[in-house]
């Protein structure tokens, strides 16, 4: 452990000189010091990503003393890090792709994969300068070691040369579509082994790095397939699903020759596992929303589902099951993930959050009963830093029961206190929980309590719940909202005359309508990528997606109205001219899920009704704050704006 405890050391380093003093806003902007930390299957070694001042890298070490490999990657965004057997690390990042492109309409968010050999140093990126693919991934199917060889399993698109010599992408039936590719994760070498076709989902491959099964959507007809192997000859399952949520096949089973497949449309958002040789299939879990899943570190078996319950019941083998339950005893009082495991389930890398604690990684080694910290989140914000955090209850106008996420400045007692809402993006099937959530803490650590509202619509409150939101976007949702400050105000916790709201994507949305649909609630607004204008954005979305899209289709149900004068009644970009508070506007260049066109309508129509207003477009960012610099931008911007029309003292 000595070396994992020196980059511990290094970390801590960075608040030397700082003991007394409370920590800048721009620790909470910044991106974690330490992320997407694994354990390899034989428990033996850990990989991670590293921020030392503007480097990220990614670390690969032995448990002992030994640095096996050290990686620069620059200032990449990276999603996930995982082993795909004890010798080879796999990174998921991604970037914002532009026109020019003949192959993407305007701009979007697309992934490539590095492999990391870790005995021979050498990093591979998956498609990279391979005249047969275009360089992006579309989707990650695992990993199996066949003949001795370690292979990963992809989709992208494949490329083939015009008679004037240009690699153009290879379409079936004029639509472009993703093939099944098996990589060698040493050499880089591809070799292409199931064609897509229109509507192609996933693949499940089996531990011999055939396919096992695989699904597929036909919009026309509005149907749900799944297929054993890669070919039409089988059909194991056929569901025509709502009119929003699209069932999902979602890997391997508890056993050889089974997959799992999740269907959130069906009366109790089932989780079933279906038998690809008979055809036979049995439900694992209800009320399966997003619940992560634990899988076999080797052969990406089932093991089970976190259900958030603490004595793991959806867990199917014992001794994990055993392991769980023990790591969550020894950190009583803190939110604990169970990120990865050993094969043995001896070794654990877990992560706690909540409570005092801005976010610790943790070695846990069963034989000898110690869990270690081995990397800080948040090294600059110690544990009294920490806004405590609890979930608030109240009733909405319709008595519906909500709850939300209140978290109060250190040390306060919650008393008339000024207060920011920030509520969620989504807005259908998120939620906010307890734990330490670096935008809150931020405005905490100044002096306002915050408060994340899980309107209806939320997830994790039941199938019922979650429905309640489809057709509320522009109204419910937002008295939802409204309804929980004034709970908040009549407990005597906050001060309504001194409330803004702020929030993200479906968030920013609310922050304006709050402000413009609504009025006499808020003494400012922010609104980061926000939804401003419907008609302009579903137009949008149509043109980018196509009109029977599963995005259109839950714009349609969510938002609850579809012609164009209905969804102008909504929209804070066509209602400008009732704003009653000022506004800051925050939006990345590079958005692919909300287009900076939103932010800049509202800008304008704010202009031209004189109403006061500011607009902060980011070089660079995407729709997920992704970027370190641009994260601590946004919110440098919102402090100062909030200090300036809703100071806290």
């Amino acid at each position: 452990m000595r070396f994992l405890q020196r980059l511990l050391l290094v970390l801590l380093s960075l608040v030397a000189g700082a003991v007394l003093a409370a920590p800048p806003i721009e620790a909470y902007g910044r991106l974690p010091s330490v992320e997407h930390l694994t354990l390899s299957p034989s428990g033996e070694r850990l990989a991670t990503i590293v921020v030392l001042g503007e480097r990220r890298r990614l670390i690969v070490a032995a448990i002992g003393d030994r640095l096996l490999q050290a990686v620069e990657v620059g200032d990449a965004k990276v999603r996930d890090v995982w082993w795909a057997d004890d010798d080879h690390v796999l990174v998921i990042t991604s970037s914002t792709y532009k026109a020019p492109l003949v192959l993407v309409s305007g701009q979007a968010e697309l992934s490539n994969v590095y492999s990391l050999s870790v005995p021979k140093g050498r990093l591979v990126t998956v498609f990279k300068r391979k005249r047969q693919v275009w360089p992006a991934v579309f989707g990650v199917y695992g990993s199996a070691v066949v003949d001795g060889h370690s292979y990963g399993y992809f989709s992208g698109w494949s490329l083939v040369t015009t008679r004037g010599g240009q690699d153009v992408v290879e379409t079936s039936g004029g639509y472009l579509t993703a093939d099944l590719y098996q990589v060698d994760l040493d050499s880089g070498e591809v070799a292409r082994i199931a064609r897509g076709r229109m509507g192609q989902g996933n693949w499940v491959m089996d531990a011999s790095g055939k396919v096992l099964a695989h699904e597929e959507y036909e919009r026309g007809a509005g149907i749900w397939r799944l297929y054993a192997g890669e070919s039409h000859e089988r059909l194991l399952l056929e569901i025509v699903p709502a009119a929003v949520d699209l069932p999902e096949l979602m890997g391997r089973g508890r056993t050889a020759g089974t997959v799992l497949v999740h269907d959130p449309g069906s009366p109790e958002d089932a989780m079933f596992e279906v038998d690809v040789r008979s055809g036979t299939r049995q439900q694992l879990l209800s009320g399966a929303g997003s619940r992560r899943r634990f899988r076999d570190p080797d052969s990406g078996l089932l093991l089970g589902f976190d259900t958030g319950d603490a004595d793991y019941p959806q867990v199917f083998t014992a001794a994990l099951r055993a392991r769980l339950k023990g790591v969550d005893k020894a950190f009583p009082g803190l939110q604990v993930r169970i990120d990865s495991f050993s094969r043995s389930f001896d070794r654990l890398v877990a992560f706690t959050d909540g409570g005092d604690d801005s976010g610790t990684w943790w070695l846990v080694d069963i034989p000898s009963g110690k869990a270690d910290p081995i990397g800080y989140a948040y090294p600059k914000i110690r544990s009294r830093d920490v806004g405590a955090t609890r979930m608030f209850r109240f009733s909405a106008a319709d008595g519906l029961a909500i709850d939300g996420v209140l978290t109060l400045p250190p040390g306060s007692q919650g008393q008339k206190l000024p207060v920011v809402v920030l509520p969620h993006g989504g807005p259908i099937g998120v939620s906010d929980g307890i734990g330490f959530d670096w935008w809150a803490q931020a405005y905490a650590s100044l002096g306002y309590a915050v408060f994340q509202p899980n309107y209806r619509g939320s997830a994790g409150r039941g199938r019922e719940f979650l429905e309640a939101g489809y057709g509320e976007w522009g109204g419910r949702m937002l008295g939802d909202i409204a309804d929980g400050l004034g709970a908040l105000a009549a407990a005597g916790i906050v001060d309504p005359r001194r409330a803004c709201i702020i929030g993200a994507s479906y968030g920013g949305y609310a922050a304006l309508a709050g402000v413009t649909l609504q009025q006499g609630l808020y003494r400012c607004a922010v609104a980061v990528g926000g939804v401003t204008d419907l008609p302009l954005f579903v137009g949008w979305r149509q043109r980018s997606q196509g009109s029977k899209s599963a995005s259109i289709r839950y714009l349609r149900e969510a938002i609850g109205v579809e012609d164009g004068a209905a969804m102008a009644r909504l929209s804070p970009a066509r209602l400008a001219s009732r704003a009653d508070a000022p506004v800051l506007l925050i939006h990345g260049i590079d958005d692919t899920v909300v287009p900076i066109a939103q932010s800049e309508a509202m800008a304008a129509a704010l202009k031209e009704t004189g109403k006061p207003h500011d607009i902060i477009r980011m070089k660079g960012e995407d729709h997920w704050l992704s970027r370190d610099e641009t994260r601590s931008t946004m919110l440098r911007a919102s402090v100062e704006f909030l200090k300036r029309h809703n100071p806290p003292d």
